[in-house]
């Protein structure tokens, strides 16, 4: 009786794993509709910035040294995946022919602006510079370059420069020095008598004089100043202590929209940062704003550390904010990189995929880790016809975005690279930065599905990569 009772029982489990292998499909990927994301929307860069326009459409840039270069998407999490534009190289030689940093796009008085930060080879001739363009759409028409933007009366050293619109008003506010010599940086805000042109003598409004400002110091670091306007009350976020260490922060000054915003007077200062280190993320700074696709939900993006000490080497991140009673933000603190946050309102579900349910060969192997989605990661994808292959779903043929949540644990932070195919094609490189063993970035790509069933195929092709998971939705 026991023993049919097992016999029973045996075929009973048989049979419910059959089923259940069947529901995960072939190669094993088992799919679930998430309203979520793995909090990196880009696994390298620095110096975010994010402008929503009025169609809805999200245009993005950072700092990528030798260029200014322009994403666009309908989503603030697809912006890595979508179209991008090279709109400025600069010149061989001259002011603005070196070190780009931190380029601002602004929509003002129907036209496009740029505005980033230049030398010529040698940082204390470092400038502000302006790019214009008069078509409706920024990745067509002709960018032209405007030239410097600065204080005719104090032309010194300027970073970060940013556009504050108030009441029929304009005002340029940027990082600069004091003098001609590397010693602080300061915040500094002049009036603007046009998008290109300052109309009047720079006032210093804020210097790093708080012991958190001046970790790392010489120099003392005021810089990265963004602008929110809530009600009454005009809050500049800025960054301060030293760029290069863990204790980046943002920082807070605050004014009334009624009062003299060239009075330095008008604005007091937080006496600690408003957003710093915490929940394993480092270096949180230098910041942009945005809402949601639907606009109901504000959010912060920024660059953090891509690991503890890393410095200067960062990833782009993104979460939402909420508002204090007095119309300042509220930061909170940066959200956990191993617990996934919810979309911004508005955008759509997406399907992920546990690499541990994935069709495995030639060296691949699950592995259990707390920092992995669901548990468990796939690693020892080593040799060149090793590959990890996952069966998607295709609701109907067309274009979907591809979030693979990858670590790259190879010696010297090197980048390494999976070949992505799908369905049969010959693929396409996947970049994976390195910032060590489940230390978790994000990869993304745009695919083609067909409708129905797909394969998705990673192959090792350089260096040494894991999959966590990926998430599948569609492009728009």
């Amino acid at each position: 009786m026991r023993q049919l009772f097992r016999n029973a029982l045996c075929r009973k489990v048989v049979c419910l794993l059959m089923g259940f292998m069947l529901a995960m499909g072939a190669g094993g990927a088992a799919e679930a509709a998430v309203g979520n994301f793995y909090n990196v929307i880009m696994q390298d860069g620095a110096d975010p910035w994010v402008y929503k326009h009025t169609d809805g459409t999200y245009y993005f840039t950072k700092t990528t040294g030798a260029n200014v270069t322009l994403w666009r998407a309908k989503t603030v999490t697809g912006l890595d995946a979508g179209d991008s534009k090279v709109i400025f190289t600069p010149p061989a030689t001259g002011p603005n022919s070196k070190n780009i940093w931190a380029p601002e796009i602004h929509w003002i008085n129907n036209a496009w602006y740029v505005y980033y930060a230049a030398d010529d080879g040698n940082n204390a001739n470092h400038r502000m510079f302006v790019l214009k363009n008069t078509s409706a759409d920024p990745f067509q028409g002709t960018w032209t370059s405007v030239g410097k933007i600065y204080d005719a009366a104090n032309d010194r050293w300027a970073i970060d420069g940013t556009v504050l619109q108030l009441d029929g008003r304009m005002y340029f506010i940027w990082s600069g020095w004091e003098g001609t010599v590397n010693d602080n940086q300061h915040l500094y805000i002049a009036p603007m008598d046009s998008p290109t042109h300052i109309s009047g003598s720079r006032v210093k409004i804020s210097s790093p004089t708080l012991a958190w400002e001046r970790v790392g110091a010489p120099p003392g670091v005021n810089e990265g100043p963004q602008v929110l306007v809530r009600g009454t009350t005009v809050s500049i976020v800025y960054s301060a202590a030293g760029s290069w260490t863990d204790s980046y922060a943002l920082g807070l000054l605050t004014a009334s929209t009624s009062s003299d915003l060239m009075n330095p007077a008008s604005w007091t200062k937080a006496g600690a940062p408003v957003f710093k280190s915490g929940n394993g993320v480092y270096g949180p700074g230098h910041c942009s704003f945005t809402t949601s696709p639907d606009g109901t939900e504000p959010w912060i993006v920024y660059h953090a550390a891509r690991w503890q000490g890393s410095g200067w080497t960062r990833h782009v991140r993104a979460q939402k904010f909420t508002w204090n009673s007095n119309n300042t933000p509220n930061f909170g603190t940066p959200a956990a990189p191993n617990a996934p946050i919810a979309i911004p309102s508005g955008e759509l579900l997406r399907d992920r995929y546990e690499a541990e349910h994935a069709l495995l060969a030639n060296g691949p192997k699950t592995a259990a880790h707390a920092s992995a989605s669901g548990g468990y990661k796939v690693g020892y994808i080593d040799f060149a016809n090793s590959y990890v292959e996952f069966t998607v779903n295709g609701p109907s043929a067309g274009d979907y975005l591809l979030y693979a949540r990858t670590g790259n644990g190879t010696n010297g932070a090197v980048w390494a690279s999976h070949t992505l195919s799908v369905n049969g094609s010959a693929g396409t490189p996947l970049h994976i930065a390195g910032s060590g063993w489940d230390n978790w970035g994000t990869s993304t790509a745009r695919i083609t599905l067909n409708a129905g069933a797909n394969k998705i195929r990673f192959t090792k092709l350089s260096n040494y990569a894991e999959i966590d998971c990926i998430d599948i939705l569609p492009f728009r």
